[in-house]
């Protein structure tokens, strides 16, 4: 598993994201970490999911936007 700052988190991929949780949940459930690396990839792993559930709230967002000719507006993240 390798550690990405907080940085590389926001910029991975949706599909890679949910990639890496799924080895962390499977790394966890099979009792295969020590538990100071079970500790760290909890922590890495909520990061991940945060970031997953950030997107999926940007892309929900953008389907919500609709002109009133039906067609997708993109969707301007008021944070920036």
């Amino acid at each position: 598993m390798t550690k990405n700052t907080s940085s590389e988190i926001s910029n991975i991929s949706f599909e890679s994201a949910v990639r890496e949780l799924e080895a962390i949940v499977n790394q966890m459930e099979t009792n295969q970490l020590p538990l100071q690396d079970a500790l760290n990839a909890f922590k890495h792993g909520t990061a991940l999911l945060q970031q997953c559930q950030k997107t999926l709230a940007d892309v929900e967002q953008q389907v919500r936007i609709l002109s009133d000719a039906n067609q997708l507006q993109n969707y301007q993240d008021k944070q920036e």
